[in-house]
């Protein structure tokens, strides 16, 4: 075991060494999301309905490059809230194309039932979580571009 940890270190340098030698960014090996500005989050995905109505219920902290995307198989309105939730989120808004269409920023935790929702004011089609700030932070507005990379084979419905 111990073994396969350090083959796994010695990899991962490497090709953190790669990676930096080349001057050219890599395309993220695990699901991610690139804002305009080249801002990279890494994103855990909710797939699934157990996942989305689970989506980040429980987590303690949210490290800034750090995030969750929900994906949905059609457009609709859909209503998230912060049940559960211990962190202040961003919460953006995606069309088909991963344009941004709404953003609700800085959304806190639910400290009392009934918790609010917070709905879009159209249909959308995917949701990004990411720590609240970010989206100021990096000036992400309504009719931005994002890229989606990374998803595995058949993450899209």
């Amino acid at each position: 075991m111990l073994l396969l940890g350090a083959l796994a270190m010695a990899l991962a340098c490497r090709g953190a060494a790669t990676a930096q030698s080349s001057g050219a960014p890599e395309a993220p090996s695990s699901p991610a999301v690139i804002f305009p500005d080249g801002w990279t989050v890494q994103v855990d995905l909710a797939l699934t309905p157990e996942q989305h109505a689970r989506g980040l219920m429980f987590v303690q902290s949210l490290a800034p490059d750090r995030g969750m995307l929900f994906l949905f198989d059609n457009d609709e309105r859909r209503p998230f809230w912060m049940k559960n939730c211990f962190i202040p989120l961003d919460i953006v808004w995606m069309d088909e194309n991963d344009m941004v269409v709404e953003i609700s920023r800085d959304v806190p935790p639910c400290e009392a039932d009934p918790c609010p929702n917070y709905t879009p004011s159209r249909p959308i089609r995917n949701v990004l979580e990411v720590q609240a700030g970010l989206c100021a932070s990096h000036k992400l507005a309504v009719g931005d571009k994002l890229v989606v990379a990374g998803l595995p084979a058949g993450a899209r419905p």
